[in-house]
């Protein structure tokens, strides 16, 4: 008898940010594939006996290829085991979700998406900065930093640049300065608000604000590494006013049943 596979999305970080599905997903887990960046607070909630498998990917560094990954998904749901595959976000943002899902559809495997809170917007959340706003922003675009040493993505700029009120740029930190270069040269103002949140909705948060043509030597100054989110556009400068995490204290979830 054939298991099922639930690609659940671990959310940003904070572990009460998993969703109710999500959370009873893990509790009913024989098998858990995670990730680097998934909280280790929500792997309290397996079951006694399920087994806990990393799949961890650092940069230039892979614990675990996807094809083993996707092995493992297909291998283990075979058995007849409720297998999560355990992704920080959400598995269809940057998370290689879809790929996945079509390595289950390829062996007939049932299969199931449960939707995370991505870090490009409850990172931007936690910082104050909402990433659309009736007067400031009225679109947005998710991107990954590693276009920006893409030759093919390269069109892609002019667009951003000109094109949309807020970009969330994941993946980022190591490709800042050709970022802000490609922006400015695409039209976008040097005086264009930007932020890096490193470590967002958790305790140890940090947040640098500066602008395109500033930002780079603030990063170094502050240290700023991965993991980071970058949002950039003109709803950077309501994090002042709207920054609110460290000031709130946040309820803990609790343990859903059933």
């Amino acid at each position: 008898m054939v298991g099922k596979v639930y690609l659940v999305g671990a959310g940003p970080g904070d572990p009460d940010l998993i969703t109710v599905k999500g959370l009873r997903c893990l509790q009913k887990a024989d098998v858990i594939l995670y990730d680097r960046l998934v909280n280790p607070e929500l792997l309290k909630h397996a079951k006694e006996g399920a087994q806990l498998v990393y799949c961890g990917k650092l940069p230039n560094y892979h614990t675990m290829k996807q094809e083993t990954i996707n092995h493992f998904l297909v291998k283990y749901a075979k058995k007849g085991s409720q297998v999560v595959r355990l992704k920080g976000g959400d598995p269809f943002v940057f998370g290689r979700g879809g790929e996945e899902a079509e390595e289950c559809v390829r062996h007939d495997v049932p299969f199931e998406i449960v939707p995370g809170i991505t870090a490009g917007i409850a990172a931007s959340a936690y910082a104050g900065i909402p990433v659309t706003h009736r007067t400031l922003s009225k679109s947005f675009a998710f991107i990954t930093g590693h276009q920006a040493g893409d030759e093919a993505a390269n069109h892609q700029w002019s667009h951003l640049a000109n094109g949309v009120d807020t970009i969330c740029v994941y993946m980022g930190v190591s490709h800042l300065s050709t970022i802000t270069k490609q922006l400015i040269e695409n039209g976008k103002s040097p005086q264009t608000p930007i932020a890096l949140i490193q470590w967002g909705t958790l305790t140890d948060q940090r947040i640098v604000v500066g602008t395109l043509s500033s930002i780079e030597e603030k990063v170094k100054e502050a240290k700023i590494s991965n993991p980071s989110m970058i949002v950039i556009g003109e709803v950077v400068r309501l994090h002042k006013k709207l920054n609110w995490f460290h000031e709130e204290i946040v309820p803990t979830l609790p343990v859903v049943h059933g």
